[in-house]
């Protein structure tokens, strides 16, 4: 398969009228409201930031526990040799690594991310252990691939960052093949006699152990924010059926404060 971008054609109309005037759209960024386009901006410096550190403070602040969820992810795949996964927003490559182990040498798992500094963290890590998988930095809401190619496609703690996620979820739903997977793993609504504890964790404890380990508390002040201002999952799992998945359903890891989203493209 050949991966190339088509530039947009554009056009200029001269009227006579005064132009009109349009208020930049705004979203979230964590706790903020700020325009779209200076979400992406921000979301990218954060990532900039923490690349270098970023599997590091992983271990640390879910205390191992993030292989256990990805791990779970890797199982409910299903993967057999031969078939095409795209994971994406895939980073330092974890999803990627563990599937490719399931479609052996005759399957294609591509790694992406819009990030460059995680892509890049990702595939030199792969290429030190000997694992050359076709890699692409790409936006999740325009994705460079052909319609129906994919058997699966994997996000993994991407989604929150995404500006248009039903946009998103769309994108992912066109690439894959009749019957394919969707398989989203994201922090969620965490089961609410926890959330005192866990919200004391997230705001106190992760930007000191930030601060510590990647000089950055912001960064991770951040992530707290975006987990808190995702959909929960039951408005997911409406999100990726209004964009023609079927056969949704989620599995909540760790008390909630993970879910593992499942749709399918018939």
């Amino acid at each position: 398969m050949k991966v190339s971008a088509t530039p947009r054609a554009s056009a200029r109309i001269d009227v006579d009228t005064e132009p009109a005037v349009s208020e930049d759209k705004q979203t979230h960024f964590g706790f903020k409201t700020v325009a779209e386009e200076e979400k992406a901006r921000k979301v990218a410096e954060v990532f900039h930031s923490v690349a270098n550190r970023y599997d590091v403070m992983n271990d640390l602040m879910s205390m191992g526990l993030h292989r256990v969820w990805k791990r779970f992810l890797a199982l409910h795949a299903r993967l057999r040799p031969g078939h095409k996964v795209l994971d994406i927003a895939g980073g330092t490559g974890d999803i990627a690594r563990l599937l490719a182990e399931e479609t052996g040498p005759t399957g294609e798992v591509w790694l992406t991310d819009i990030n460059g500094s995680m892509l890049g963290v990702g595939r030199d890590r792969m290429l030190d252990q000997g694992l050359m998988l076709p890699v692409a930095q790409c936006d999740a809401e325009k994705l460079p691939f052909p319609g129906d190619y994919f058997d699966l496609v994997t996000v993994a703690f991407g989604l929150r960052n995404m500006t248009h996620k039903e946009d998103a979820l769309a994108e992912m739903r066109r690439v894959l093949k009749p019957g394919g997977k969707l398989m989203v793993l994201e922090f969620s609504k965490v089961w609410k006699p926890l959330q005192p504890l866990y919200d004391l964790y997230s705001f106190q404890m992760l930007p000191r152990m930030g601060q510590a380990v990647t000089k950055d508390a912001e960064s991770y002040r951040y992530l707290a924010e975006s987990i808190r201002m995702h959909p929960d999952q039951e408005t997911l799992k409406g999100m990726m059926e209004s964009v023609g998945f079927r056969k949704v359903d989620y599995f909540n890891m760790t008390a909630g404060v993970v879910a593992l989203h499942v749709g399918y493209k018939l």
